[in-house]
Formats: C-alpha cells, structure tokens, sequence
C-alpha cells in the first residue's frame, strides 16, 4: 500500500512531515474538539513504519477522546530518532511544527519522552498538555484506568471484582506498567513479568512484588487469567493468538489487536478483550483536562474510574451480539464523533 493509500484509509484531515527534526505529525479527527495526542520518539525502521505506527495512534486517540467524553480531537506526533540522542534542541524544533496547526493540535509525554522533554517543547509552543505544574505525569492515572478495567474483567468473569489470586502476566515495566504491578501485587494478585530492556524493574518486580520472571517471548502461552501488555501495539496477532493460554487481555499497551481479523480470531477462541483505547484512557482524560478547562485533579479521577463502568458495557455488548469488544467500542467512539458526546 502506497503512503498517500494508506493515509487516505485512515481517514485523516492533515499528515505533516518536518525535516528539520524528522517529525510527522498526523491530525486524524477535530469534530469534538482540538486534537489532543503524545509526541513518541522512536528509532523506527524506516519512514513508511513510522507512518504506520502514528496514523493507527493518532486515529486511536480520536476514538480514546471520544470514548472517554472528552470534548476532543485525535492526533499523535512521532519524531524518528533514537531516544538515547534527544536534545533539548529536538524538542523546542518540535515545538515549533506544533505551532503550525495553529491551535488544532496540543502535543503530550508519550513513549520515550517525559515532563522535561514538554517543558522543552514548551519553550517554542503554548499548545502542550501533560505539564508537570499542571496535571503532571498522565502515567499514574493510566495505570489507575487499567487497574479498574482489568477489576470490570473480572467482574465480569467470576461475577467479582477482586483480583485477589488471580494470576496476571504483564508484558513491559515502564512507568505504567510496574505502576500496574504494584497495584494489583497490592490488591492480592500474582504476577508473571517479562521485560528484557529494564533490569532494575525487573529486579523489582521479583524481589519486592513475589512476580515470576519469564522470557520475553515466553509470555504469550504463560497459563493465566488476565494478559495485560503494557508495551508496544499489535502484540495480538496471527502469530501470538494461538499461543495463548489466558482468559482475558486487558492493558495499557495502544493498538493491542493488529487488525479486524485478529480481534475476530480472539473472540473465536473466547477470549475476553477490554478495548486498549478505553482501558488505557486516564491518562488523555487527566492531561486532556488542560486543554478546554481548569485542571482539578478530583474531576479526572472521578472520569478516570469510570472506565470500569465502560469496559463492562462493552464486555456485555460482545456477549450480547457477539461483535468482538474492539468493535464495539470503534463503533461507540465513532458515533460520538460523527454525532456528539451525547450519541
């Protein structure tokens, strides 16, 4: 598929490419509002992947906003470089490609970019959300989502919510992920964790939170209750589905499902799937907040647990008309975009 072929799939109003800091900025969807997505940078393979990766998020951040009442757009920036040579320099330039939407567009922290990288961007564009004086790391309040969708999961299961000794594989320990950990290592469950790039969460995660470790690879056919991936996207595909021994998959990772016939596969297969982009949603509901009105933290809890309430919908739906739950849920945020948040 030719670049132009697989814009125009998606659906976007503008893809823009920056040389000066390689960028591309994708602005899916404005209906609701101005578009709210993370700037990621990422060592991509070539430019037709990076392509790929942000018009799939940015078109997932319109659906994310929409799913979570939020009056806002999609969009998702991308800068291609690898992350162990980000300047200050790439971030102010960064900045300055933001500028050029010209209000459309708030950029955020996203993967491998945190508070000082927007305190960078800030230095050449108003239009940032995420701000560490503002709502802070949106990271906390992602994890938080995520613990209450995969609790709506088990509700939904076993007819309880407790999660005490159900066992839970997490994929990835990021700041979300291992933030995930902790809360259900808390709440009683027992963990299997793989991530190879960061021994010292690894380390933690063994020796503070009891979690077995597995290889990378491994984690896919490890006998659970709940897969949560907490990683990079489209980890459920052809190749994984049929290695999968869980009862459910509920994360914090974006696109976890690689394309329809992968989500219809997992349904065949009667595995339970909480829609990544509303299970993964508080934190674009906690920094999203900065940008149509004042920031109050109590607010964006109280949206942020409600995503227990949403995921068990869409739990219910599946059941009902055996539409697989990403289905569901694209067809639930596109008709608040197409008609409002009331639809």
């Amino acid at each position: 598929m030719t670049n132009i072929a697989m814009i125009r799939e998606f659906g976007h109003e503008q893809i823009a490419y920056f040389n000066n800091e390689k960028a591309i900025i994708a602005l899916h969807n404005t209906n609701l509002g101005p578009a709210v997505g993370g700037c990621r940078l990422w060592n991509y393979s070539s430019e037709e992947a990076a392509l790929f990766d942000v018009l799939r998020l940015s078109r997932g951040m319109s659906h994310k906003n929409a799913a979570a009442g939020l009056p806002l757009g999609g969009a998702k920036g991308v800068i291609l470089a690898d992350p162990s040579q980000k300047t200050p320099e790439m971030f102010e330039a960064f900045g300055e490609a933001v500028n050029t939407f010209m209000g459309k567009y708030y950029t955020a922290e996203d993967v491998n970019t945190d508070t000082k990288d927007a305190d960078y961007i800030l230095r050449t564009t108003d239009y940032v959300v995420g701000r560490a004086d503002v709502s802070g790391d949106p990271s906390p309040f992602t994890a938080i989502g995520v613990f209450d969708g995969i609790r709506a999961v088990a509700k939904f299961m076993n007819g309880s919510d407790s999660v005490e000794g159900l066992k839970i594989a997490i994929q990835g320990l990021g700041k979300v992920g291992l933030a995930l950990a902790e809360m259900l290592c808390e709440a009683g469950a027992e963990l299997i964790v793989c991530n190879n790039s960061n021994r010292e969460a690894m380390k933690y995660a063994v020796e503070k939170l009891g979690a077995k470790e597995v290889a990378r690879d491994a984690i896919y056919s490890v006998d659970c209750d709940i897969f949560a991936p907490c990683a990079l996207g489209a980890v459920v595909n052809e190749k994984t589905i049929p290695q999968f021994k869980c009862k459910a998959i509920a994360g914090a990772a974006n696109n976890v499902i690689y394309d329809d016939a992968a989500g219809e596969a997992l349904k065949a297969r009667g595995i339970l799937y909480a829609p990544d982009f509303i299970i993964n949603g508080g934190g674009v509901i906690n920094a999203g907040q900065e940008a149509f009105t004042t920031y109050d933290k109590e607010k964006v809890l109280e949206q942020v647990h409600n995503i227990y309430n949403v995921v068990y919908r869409m739990l219910e739906e599946s059941k009902e008309t055996g539409k697989p739950e990403g289905v569901i849920a694209t067809e639930f945020a596109e008709n608040r975009i197409r008609n409002g948040l009331d639809a």
